[in-house]
C-alpha cells in the first residue's frame, strides 16, 4: 500500500525521506506543495527531481477524501459531505465573515461522547480520522474554493468544531494542527486555530504541552447535576476538575481567556438562576462566553430558549464583567449549523437505534 504524505507532519515527513535516501530539505518542498499549492500530482511539483518524484509515484500519493455532497445556504455558508471509505462521510463547514473565513473540521466519524442536545452524538461512533483525513478537509477546502498562494488565503480560521470529541482522538488530532500552523504547510497562527472539547481533562493538559492553541470548552451547564444529565462526559471529568485543568491550560495558551459554549435550552440550563450559577462556577478562570441558540433536529425532544431567556441570561454574564456573545445561527437551512451535523456513519455503537426506540416510545 502506498504511503498517504498528508499523514506526516513535517518533522514525520523528514524522518520518512531521511528513511527514503533524500535530503531533509525535500520534505519542506513537498510540503510546500501539498499544503500551500494544494498540488496531489507529483508530476506537476517541478522544483522536485524528476527522479525523486518517480520514487515517490512508485510508494506514495497525496491522498484527501472524495466529495460527495456539496451544499450552499443562501447565507453563504458552505457543508461539504466528504468520502472517508466504507460507507462512511464526515461533514465540514465553511462560514464566511466580512473579517474572516472560519472551517469547521471534523475529527471523528461520529462522536462516542453523546451529549444529548447534539446530533452528531445521536449518530453513534464508526472510528477517529486519521491525520490525513482531518487535514485533507482544509486541502479540499481551499481546492474548492480556488485558493493558490497567489490569491488571498479564504480560510483565514479553523475551528475544531465538527463531528467529533477532538482531543478523543488526540495524536491525529496533533498533527493535523502542527501542519495548520507549520510555515511549510498553512502558516495560521495558534490565536487562528481553536480546539473544542466537551472537557477531556488529562488530553487537556497534553495538549497544552504539545500543541498549545486557542481553547474552547463545550460547558452547557452551571452545575453537575444538570451537566451530568447532557454532557455525560461530566460524570467522569466533574466541573470542578474542568475548570482546574482551565486554570492550567491558560499558562501556555495563545489567548489569555478560554472561550465557554454553551447551548442555551429551553427550561433546562437557560434561567436567571443559571447564569448566576456560572458566575461563580468560573470566578477564577478569565474567560468569555459564546451562547449558542439550540438548533433544532428530528426528535431532539429540546426546544431552543426563547429570545428573551438568551438575553436576559446574557446581560446577567454581562452585568458580572464578562464578554459575551450570542452566536449567530448560520448555515441551518442546509444542517450546517452548531449541533447539526450529522455525515453518515456506520455506527459500532447501536446508539442510532437506541434514540430511534426511544423516538417511536415517545410517540406511542
Amino acid at each position: 500500500m502506498k504511503t498517504n504524505l498528508l499523514d506526516f507532519n513535517l518533522p514525520q515527513l523528514t524522518d520518512h525521506f531521511a528513511a527514503m535516501g533524500e535530503k531533509p530539505f525535500r520534505a519542506k518542498q513537498i510540503m510546500r506543495w501539498m499544503h500551500q499549492m494544494g498540488e496531489a500530482d507529483f508530476d506537476a511539483m517541478t522544483d522536485i527531481a524528476k527522479s525523486l518524484r518517480a520514487k515517490l509515484h512508485d510508494c506514495a500519493i497525496v491522498g484527501v477524501p472524495d466529495l460527495m455532497v456539496s451544499q450552499e445556504s443562501e447565507d453563504g455558508t458552505r457543508k461539504w459531505l466528504l468520502d472517508v471509505g466504507t460507507g462512511n462521510g464526515v461533514e465540514t463547514v465553511f462560514i464566511p465573515e466580512d473579517d474572516r473565513g472560519t472551517l469547521c473540521i471534523s475529527s471523528q466519524v461520529g462522536c462516542a461522547l453523546e451529549c444529548t442536545f447534539c446530533s452528531t452524538g445521536r449518530q453513534g461512533f464508526n472510528r477517529n480520522l486519521s491525520t490525513a483525513e482531518i487535514i485533507g478537509q482544509l486541502w479540499w477546502a481551499n481546492k474548492a474554493m480556488g485558493v493558490t498562494p497567489k490569491n488571498e488565503r479564504v480560510v483565514s480560521n479553523v475551528v475544531m468544531m465538527g463531528m467529533g470529541e477532538p482531543l478523543a482522538n488526540f495524536d491525529n488530532v496533533v498533527s493535523a494542527l502542527q501542519i495548520m500552523l507549520d510555515d511549510h504547510g498553512y502558516g495560521l497562527s495558534r490565536r487562528r486555530v481553536t480546539v473544542s472539547t466537551s472537557g477531556m481533562v488529562p488530553q487537556m493538559d497534553r495538549l497544552k504541552e504539545a500543541c498549545p492553541v486557542a481553547l474552547a470548552v463545550s460547558l452547557h451547564a452551571s452545575n453537575d447535576r444538570i451537566r451530568d444529565e447532557i454532557v455525560p462526559l461530566n460524570k467522569k471529568y466533574p466541573l470542578k476538575e474542568l475548570m482546574a485543568a482551565c486554570q492550567r491550560y491558560l499558562v501556555k495558551a495563545p489567548r489569555d481567556f478560554i472561550t465557554f459554549e454553551y447551548v442555551m435550552l429551553d427550561g433546562v440550563n437557560d434561567r436567571p438562576e443559571h447564569a448566576r450559577e456560572l458566575i461563580a462556577l468560573v470566578r477564577d478562570v478569565p474567560c468569555k462566553f459564546n451562547l449558542i441558540p439550540f438548533n433544532p433536529f428530528p426528535n431532539s425532544g429540546y426546544e431552543r430558549s426563547s429570545n428573551n431567556a438568551i438575553r436576559n441570561f446574557r446581560e446577567i454574564l454581562q452585568e458580572a464583567g464578562f464578554i459575551v456573545t450570542v452566536r449567530k445561527t448560520r448555515g441551518d437551512d442546509i444542517d450546517a449549523a452548531c449541533g447539526q451535523l450529522a455525515g453518515q456513519v456506520q455506527d459500532k455503537t447501536r446508539r442510532q437505534e437506541k434514540w430511534i426506540r426511544i423516538a417511536e416510545e415517545k410517540d406511542q
